[in-house]
């Protein structure tokens, strides 16, 4: 019998995007709509975008498939090449902070006038007069309460979380002109997304009383004899799994959010290298990762 492997979904094939956004939230959207089979083109300044000389790896994978071309908006030339963009798009990306738009020619009243099929999806910091207030990831994610201590956090959440919000709302543009006909205007604030991310930390699940916060003995790092360990045996199933590995009795919810069996799995944990917790949890089917 022969395999066969399903085409590749492209819900965004024959649609396309034009961006003006910088940096990482932007691009990052439109990496992720060229994935989905958009034709996307870029207009960068003069000066290029600073992720280029930032992280130029990171740069190239943002724009791998991506047409780049340069232009001064504010410039006569520039206006002329984007006009020329924007009568052949379907979806404008921007990371501008509104008052920008004016100064530019492009307020979306106008846009929407002469071009009433496109669509424009407007990152931003903030939302109401937020939006004009300078900021980046780690204010936002500051705000949302997702900094509790003096490192920085591991990833850039916001300008992540906000590309993929991005990029949704570029689905919800081409949906709303398939029906109607006609282009919307949707605004993606980052520190929206950093809330959104917040909300488990909000409704108490990753407070360190929260089950997932560190109460759960079943769910935690820990330190072991050359490193680390994930540990996310938060199922009964899981943790009476990791109780036995570790001769903790009983093992019922009651006891797995004792101090006392969180030590006991902590002591055990300890004893043990990576490599034999990988073995224990491949035989043992516990959810556990171990890190150097």
């Amino acid at each position: 019998m022969t395999s066969t492997t399903a085409p590749a979904f492209l819900p965004l094939s024959g649609i396309r995007i034009l961006s003006l956004a910088l940096n990482l939230p932007g691009p990052a959207a439109l990496m992720r709509c060229r994935r989905m089979g958009a034709t996307c083109r870029k207009l960068e300044p003069p000066g290029g975008d600073p992720m280029r000389r930032y992280n130029p790896a990171a740069y190239a994978e943002l724009h791998e498939g991506i047409a780049l071309l340069t232009a001064d908006l504010k410039s006569d030339a520039g206006q002329t090449l984007l006009h020329s963009e924007l009568a052949q798009a379907d979806v404008l990306i921007t990371s501008f902070r509104p008052s920008a738009f004016d100064k530019l020619g492009i307020a979306w009243e106008k846009l929407h006038r002469q071009y009433p099929r496109l669509s424009q999806v407007a990152i931003v910091g903030g939302t109401g007069e937020q939006a004009e207030a300078p900021g980046h990831d780690l204010t936002y994610l500051a705000e949302s309460g997702l900094v509790p201590g003096l490192e920085l956090p591991a990833t850039l959440y916001a300008d992540m979380g906000g590309s993929l919000m991005a990029s949704e709302a570029v689905l919800q543009a081409v949906l709303h002109q398939r029906v109607s006909g006609k282009g919307m205007f949707l605004e993606i604030a980052l520190s929206a997304a950093a809330g959104y991310l917040a909300l488990p930390r909000q409704w108490g699940l990753t407070q360190p009383e929260g089950f997932v916060g560190g109460a759960h003995a079943g769910y935690g790092v820990y330190p072991c004899r050359d490193g680390r360990v994930a540990v996310a045996a938060l199922e009964p199933h899981f943790a009476a799994s990791l109780c036995a590995a570790a001769g903790v009795t009983p093992c019922d919810l009651r006891s797995l959010l004792a101090p006392a069996t969180r030590q006991r799995i902590a002591d055990f944990l300890l004893t043990q290298t990576r490599q034999e917790l990988d073995a224990l949890a491949q035989a043992q089917d516990i959810p556990m990762h171990t890190m150097a």
